[in-house]
């Protein structure tokens, strides 16, 4: 099996939908909808603007396995304004948005080396912060997912009307 991973653009949005709606189908398969809900992402405008907007404001990554879309993120220059009433790192830093695999490559390191990818472009780039935030709520794999990949725990966060849980991590680079 071998990993490449490349630039993404527009014509990769289909297959970052179908990513992020595998996902969503293995969440709600394991019990799990309070991450992402039941619903596949690509139904929803929000997140077509989301995936968009990232990537124009920054970067994607598609890893691909023997040349076949396996995982993707995008890297900007900051958090979304979901996240305005944090404090600032003070210090220039790179964001990761949208880590998701298909899951049918669950398992093969895909997005760990897209984490791995992301944190030397922002070393390359100068700058020594790659944060990243995620759902805490359930068991906690996913925060311990991103410890076991670097990072650290920053700060615990609530969003919306529903309280959704979330955990700020950053590691150096």
């Amino acid at each position: 099996m071998a990993i490449t991973i490349r630039n993404g653009d527009h014509d990769d949005i289909p297959a970052i939908l179908g990513m992020l709606d595998s996902c969503v189908e293995w969440l709600v398969s394991q019990g799990r909808t309070g991450q992402w809900g039941s619903k596949p992402l690509s139904e929803s405008p929000k997140t077509l603007e989301s995936v968009t907007r990232y990537m124009d404001d920054g970067v994607t990554y598609i890893a691909e396995v023997d040349g076949v879309p396996a995982a993707t993120l995008s890297l900007t220059g900051a958090p979304g304004a979901y996240l305005a009433h944090l404090p600032a790192p003070g210090e220039p830093e790179r964001y990761i948005h949208w880590l998701a695999s298909e899951r049918r490559f669950k398992g093969q390191g895909v997005g760990s080396a897209l984490i791995e990818h992301a944190a030397e472009e922002t070393r390359l780039a100068g700058i020594g912060l790659l944060r990243v935030d995620c759902y805490a709520g359930d068991d906690g794999k996913l925060v311990r997912y991103y410890e076991n990949n670097g990072f650290s725990r920053v700060e615990a966060f609530t969003v919306g009307e529903q309280q959704w849980p979330g955990q700020l991590l950053a590691r150096r680079v």
